[in-house]
């Protein structure tokens, strides 16, 4: 059996040995060597077959953005950052995501929990999802300051509206920060219709991924809040940690954050989303469902097909795909109207909306 080999990049001795107990206890892993520092880690890795690279997103000498940005221009390789429940880790966590890491993991505030079983098995996971994953360094460049100008002046006015004529829901997982980026920058200013996103993610990160976007989108774009109105122009990204549903209110939709259980393994939970979509009144839903292990989404699309006539789903393309789970098991049940390559979402979206 070959082995997953993997590169251990962390400046803390004590984090170091934590990783190799917990990843050496699995016989699917192995682990290859050690660095300190980003300097290290690049040295190490143009020397040797490394298949995942645990990096920590703040080092000496080179920090853990500086480091993917080098592993993605000499070696492409698959990268799971380890990062802190800062704000400024979060922000970084964001930035490392859209630069090509396939995913992160949380340091727990004791870093001694790092040891429970949960953790240990949550760590295993993704180190060997991550080895399956073909490593992408292609990045996005946007025009922000241009988009904000706009974006700032057109909230004033439109952004206000409430809405009960259309609905956009995107559902997404492993891969997701990277391809909002790419639908959501695409979008149209003037899209007439809110936007609600679940992006699976811990508390705490789902804000710094509404700001990124934001500055990116000629759209309003926000982490949600209990109780708050629907408003076209606008997307609403679900808390990590919380579900987000809907309820109608007078002539209004109005956002309900549920701290309930677990939906399909997740919280916040697309199919939690989708079953929500079921219960209000609104003329057209456009669902969309991108990258992500497993399937949540595809019973909740599936029983509002069963009970909307007006839901019109896209799937996207394996092609495109980090991990061709989610949008897999939508295909899979005949639930998909369209399926697309990421790059021709955006777009496939504004011509639905009637928005070239």
């Amino acid at each position: 059996m070959n082995k997953i080999k993997v590169l251990i990049v962390d400046d803390s001795a004590f984090i170091r040995k934590l990783l190799k107990d917990i990843l050496s206890s699995d016989r699917e892993i192995e682990i290859i060597d050690f660095a300190r520092n980003g300097k290290e880690a690049i040295e190490k890795l143009m020397k040797n077959k490394i298949d995942v690279i645990t990096l920590d997103i703040e080092m000496p000498l080179m920090d853990g953005i500086d480091t993917l940005k080098k592993i993605m221009l000499k070696k492409p390789t698959s990268v799971v950052m380890l990062s802190s429940l800062t704000k400024n880790g979060a922000d970084l966590t964001i930035k490392a995501l859209e630069l090509g890491a396939v995913d992160f993991i949380t340091k727990p505030s004791n870093i001694f929990k790092i040891n429970d079983s949960d953790m240990k098995g949550l760590v295993i996971d993704k180190v060997k999802m991550a080895s399956g994953i073909k490593p992408d360094n292609k990045s996005y460049s946007h025009k922000t300051e241009t988009i904000d100008t706009v974006k700032n002046d057109f909230n004033k006015n439109l952004s206000k509206k409430e809405n009960k004529d259309n609905i956009i829901a995107i559902a997404t997982s492993t891969g997701g920060p990277r391809a909002l980026q790419n639908v959501i920058s695409n979008l149209s200013g003037q899209i007439n219709s809110p936007i609600v996103i679940v992006q699976h993610m811990p508390a705490g990160f789902t804000k710094s991924l509404a700001n990124r976007l934001n500055n990116m989108s000629s759209l309003y774009v926000k982490e949600a809040e209990d109780g708050e109105l629907l408003r076209n122009n606008t997307v609403y990204i679900a808390p990590g940690n919380r579900h987000m549903k809907f309820k109608e209110e007078r002539n209004n939709i109005k956002i309900i954050l549920d701290d309930g259980e677990k939906v399909s393994g997740h919280k916040p939970s697309a199919d939690a989303m989708f079953y929500s979509l079921c219960e209000i009144n609104i003329k057209k839903i456009i669902t969309v469902v991108m990258t992500g292990m497993g399937s949540d989404g595809s019973k909740g699309l599936q029983k509002l097909k069963e009970l909307k006539n007006n839901v019109i789903s896209i799937a996207e393309d394996e092609s495109t795909c980090v991990v061709f789970g989610m949008p897999k098991s939508i295909i899979n049940l005949g639930l998909a109207d369209k399926v697309i390559p990421l790059d021709y979402i955006g777009r496939e979206i504004n011509k639905l909306m009637g928005r070239f």
